[in-house]
């Protein structure tokens, strides 16, 4: 149970990343904020795996990894539940539209910017726990260690200003797939990683 449940994460992470780049190709709000609710929750199943199976050595920086899962999960949901109630169902006025819509680049938008640094400060703290075995847990180290750097952009440019107006230009799009790229293999590697270990015949 305690690969099985981290492997079905990985499985909901590559899934959902994956359709979450395809929802916003094709431009269908609905599924890729639908599918953003369901992406932390496998997250935070894959990083309770990492801290679990963690060194006692590594279990602060896994902890806190974990911690930061959760804020992830809280602000993200948070964010994308507005969408796909709020936003998407009732009748809005304009000052309160450019506060909840996150299509206008105002408060919700950066919440979900302070979220995606939270598990991006998460990936850090978690690749720091994660002891490799072979050449894919290195670059699974690798690549969640590095995405940590995500947090510096997604925690100051939203206090700077320079993120003002609509955020649903073609420049978001493409820095939503290009994170979706350096993301799902993070995803798959981590499927490979908790894959059942073979027994003693």
């Amino acid at each position: 149970m305690n690969r099985l449940i981290p492997r079905i994460g990985a499985g909901i992470v590559c899934v959902t990343v994956a359709l979450f780049a395809l929802c916003m190709l094709i431009g269908f709000d609905f599924g890729s904020y639908f599918v953003c609710m369901l992406l932390p929750i496998g997250y935070i199943m894959l990083a309770a795996g990492f801290a679990h199976e963690c060194d006692s050595s590594r279990k602060v920086a896994s902890n806190v990894g974990m911690v930061l899962a959760a804020v992830y999960a809280v602000l993200v949901l948070l964010v994308y539940f507005a969408q796909n109630t709020s936003v998407r169902l009732d009748d809005l006025g304009e000052q309160a539209l450019g506060m909840l819509d996150f299509k206008r680049g105002g408060l919700m938008f950066s919440y979900d910017l302070l979220g995606y640094g939270m598990m991006a400060l998460s990936t850090f703290f978690i690749g720091l726990g994660i002891s490799p075995k072979n050449r894919a847990d290195r670059w699974l180290k690798g690549l969640m260690t590095v995405h940590g750097v995500f947090f510096l952009s997604c925690f100051i440019l939203p206090m700077t200003g320079l993120l003002g107006g609509s955020s649903d230009g073609v420049g978001g799009v493409v820095a939503l797939e290009l994170w979706c790229a350096y993301f799902l293999p993070i995803g798959v590697l981590s499927f490979l990683h908790f894959a059942p270990r073979k027994t003693q015949g």
